[in-house]
């Protein structure tokens, strides 16, 4: 095989390669070796059909074969030989081929920039500390009591008004006739929540225990069975019990009921929830003021194809206008996020890094504890989808990077409370529109701290 430098422009490389015909001939004489024990016809024992009979029936696909193995293993060769750094899928542009002949070809590649990496003593970022108000984690504490009321039952003449809990039995028919899922036992309803159909609870204001009650309501327009969406139907309830809401202490009693050791520890799990959730933002936003330093620091020619590609799997599911219309922009999100990639992964290289299986296999069970009952579902996932595991890797590749980075730069420490907090988001967030290349959570819903059972996990 011989190669050369056709021709070399900023990161396209064009190589000329030739394969003599001995070469090619000798690989065809082997492979026609190999079909002789495969191929079977008529006339022939099995595995003695002669290697001349073969070529005369199946030559022209043999050398396809052949060719399409050479073409991959010379090229592979070649690039090996050249130590170039491939950007995306090289080229294979045939000269010259055909039974006696010697195949040449010329190969064209793209391939990566090479990169001078900046030192980390030219960075620096600003890393958020989040202090809670006791006020904050007390109305949270309130909102958990709340969420996890009890009831208790009311004497069998007393009535159900909004607030209380009725529980009942029901048999459900539509023009008269019953349906799946027509049948219900013990099901219970908080009055004035209106959580099992539109205007249910109205109706049941007033029952008492052991009242049959018979209420007319709509199936849901969204109903599994699409035949009975919107179906006018009739309630049958025979109430079980109606119960109403005793206000929770907040006292060590009920931090146990919640899964803490005490008060002091709920409002400690509380507090800690809470924080973590204004700890993700506020880190988004120092990865943020940390790429935006790379990216402005580093200059890099970057691969056309590479930028096409990117685009692509950018908006694949955009119609062919919309693309038109933000082709300028998307290009310039594929171009910094291309960038970042390269000198993020050149970091990591220069300093070693690599994800384990034991990490991966890791954040999978981390993510299986984190939502309880869906392990199988989340296993399956994994397991089916073999993408989904690279990209997690890549994740964690990308996280290692930042935290060696952030381990390396001069971090100014800022202690804020959790108002503090809210305006620094919320700045951040103002002037930001699709050109983003970092996904950063919105400002932390306080409400959205578990209130079932506090986790210290």
């Amino acid at each position: 095989m011989k190669i050369t430098v056709q021709s070399k422009k900023g990161l396209r490389t064009v190589l000329s390669i030739i394969v003599d015909k001995k070469t090619i001939q000798d690989k065809m004489n082997k492979r026609l070796l190999e079909l002789q024990k495969e191929i079977k016809l008529k006339g022939f024992r099995e595995g003695k059909v002669p290697p001349s009979i073969i070529k005369n029936q199946f030559g022209k696909s043999i050398y396809g074969e052949v060719v399409d193995k050479i073409l991959r293993e010379t090229s592979a060769k070649a690039i090996e030989e050249k130590k170039i750094k491939i950007a995306g899928q090289p080229k294979i542009d045939l000269k010259t081929f055909g039974e006696g002949k010697d195949l040449n070809y010329e190969l064209q590649i793209d391939q990566l920039p090479k990169i001078n990496l900046e030192p980390f003593s030219k960075f620096k970022a600003t890393e958020y500390k989040v202090k809670i108000e006791e006020k904050i984690i007390d109305e949270k504490l309130k909102e958990i009591s709340v969420q996890n009321k009890k009831f208790e039952e009311k004497k069998d003449d007393e009535k159900a008004k909004m607030g209380d809990q009725v529980v009942f039995d029901y048999s459900a028919t539509i023009e008269e006739k019953k349906f799946e899922g027509s049948e219900g036992k013990g099901v219970q309803i908080e009055l004035g929540k209106d959580l099992f159909l539109k205007g249910f609870d109205e109706q049941l204001v007033g029952v008492k225990k052991n009242d049959i009650k018979k209420i007319n309501s709509i199936l849901p327009p969204n109903h599994p069975k699409k035949e009975l969406a919107n179906k006018k139907t009739i309630f049958e309830c025979k109430i079980l019990k109606v119960q109403y809401s005793v206000e929770n202490k907040i006292d060590n009693s009920f931090a146990k009921s919640m899964g803490a050791k005490d008060l002091n520890d709920l409002k400690k799990l509380v507090e800690n929830q809470i924080s973590s959730q204004y700890s993700q933002a506020l880190n988004s936003i120092t990865k943020k003021e940390i790429l935006d330093q790379i990216e402005e620091n580093h200059q890099l020619d970057l691969p056309k194809n590479m930028i096409d590609q990117e685009v692509s799997i950018m908006t694949q599911n955009l119609k062919a206008e919309e693309k038109e219309k933000h082709r300028i922009n998307n290009e310039k999100i594929a171009k910094s996020r291309i960038k970042l990639g390269l000198i993020l992964n050149e970091y990591g290289e220069k300093n070693s890094l690599k994800v384990t299986d034991e990490e991966v296999k890791g954040e999978i069970e981390k993510q299986i504890k984190g939502m309880p009952g869906q392990e199988k579902m989340i296993l399956e996932y994994y397991q089916k989808n073999p993408n989904a595991s690279q990209s997690l890797r890549g994740s964690l590749y990308e996280e290692k990077i930042i935290n060696l980075i952030k381990s390396k730069i001069k971090i100014n420490i800022k202690g804020v409370n959790s108002k503090e907090a809210e305006k620094i988001i919320s700045e951040f967030n103002k002037p930001r529109s699709e050109q983003s290349n970092t996904k950063t959570s919105s400002s932390p819903d306080k409400n959205k701290v578990k209130s079932k059972k506090i986790s210290k996990k």
